[in-house]
């Protein structure tokens, strides 16, 4: 397989899973805010401020936004790249130049998915649209991700479009974390440790659709740690950090076996980055949150570089 077109299967995988996450983050964190239990988490311009720091555009304490201007950014505004509309936009382009080796039924999937972004109504969307267009998102990329299983060969192609999947809902899901941690700072709780008890913890998992599992899980409200350890840590949530890496690991195995033992390859640097994170416990990283989540996107970041140095490089 050329590396251009494995590059375009691994950014395929990418940019899907990058519109469900941004478009699932605006659902919840803007409807959220409507039920929330303090004045500071019903605040539009909190809600604004979490969206544009989530999609890594954090706005000047001092700005002033406008509600219209910043959904129509993030969903449906060609000019700005880290748009909705854009992710969709760069997995159909991705999907195109990949077409050979790709199924037909993906392939129209993907082709039905664009068309139903690009043509969506700008004005009804910042209007009255908000809740129809991102649940639809999250409903076509479930059904790109069902096609993807369910109608390609699990072979190398396959490998590499879930490699891109999976590292992608690694980052989004650690943004996501960082900017519900950021929410939560500003918008106490009202008992006990007024941090720890925030109602942006179950703004967050709901956020990564993984706040029944983690009620099932837990059997209690949840707090910053419980919150943190279930979508960083936890093996078995399909949402976290450590989930994601396990993918990752055994998706580049199947690509290469042999490249396991090989200290300057991916695989090994996938395997030593998943082990610190299996051993660790949320204690040890209670009193240096930020810290931690700053260290997980270094750390994602490196194996991206290495990814495209060692299979896309070309």
């Amino acid at each position: 397989m050329l590396a251009r077109v494995a590059d375009n299967l691994f950014w395929m995988g990418r940019y899907i899973e990058r519109a469900e996450h941004t478009a699932r983050f605006m659902n919840v964190n803007y409807f959220s805010s409507l039920d929330a239990p303090n004045t500071v988490s019903q605040s539009r311009d909190f809600v604004l401020r979490s969206m544009l720091f989530m999609v890594g555009d954090p706005p000047p304490e001092d700005a002033k936004l406008e509600e219209d201007k910043v959904l129509f950014k993030i969903g449906l505004d060609r000019d700005y790249p880290a748009s909705i509309l854009n992710s969709i936009i760069f997995a159909r382009e991705n999907a195109h130049s990949a077409r050979d080796l790709i199924s037909t039924e993906l392939y129209y999937s993907v082709n039905k998915f664009f068309h139903f972004a690009d043509s969506y109504p700008a004005r009804s969307f910042v209007k009255t649209g908000l809740f129809d267009f991102t649940a639809q998102v999250t409903e076509m990329t479930a059904v790109l991700r069902g096609k993807i299983r369910g109608t390609l060969l699990h072979d190398a192609i396959y490998a590499i479009i879930m490699m891109g999947v999976n590292m992608e809902r690694a980052i989004q899901i650690t943004r996501i974390i960082n900017a519900k941690y950021n929410d939560a700072r500003k918008s106490l709780g009202s008992y006990g440790d007024r941090f720890r008890n925030s109602y942006e913890w179950t703004t967050l998992l709901k956020c990564a659709e993984s706040y029944d599992m983690f009620r099932r899980f837990y059997k209690k409200a949840p707090t910053s740690l419980s919150t943190l350890e279930f979508l960083i840590l936890n093996p078995d949530c399909p949402r976290s950090v450590m989930n994601s890496l396990n993918q990752v690991h055994q998706h580049v195995l199947t690509i290469d076996p042999l490249k396991a033992s090989d200290k300057d390859s991916t695989a090994f640097m996938v395997g030593k980055i998943r082990s610190e994170y299996q051993f660790k416990r949320i204690e040890d990283i209670e009193g240096a949150v930020q810290a931690f989540i700053d260290h997980i996107l270094t750390e994602l970041s490196a194996i991206g570089s290495q990814m495209q140095k060692e299979f896309f490089h070309y």
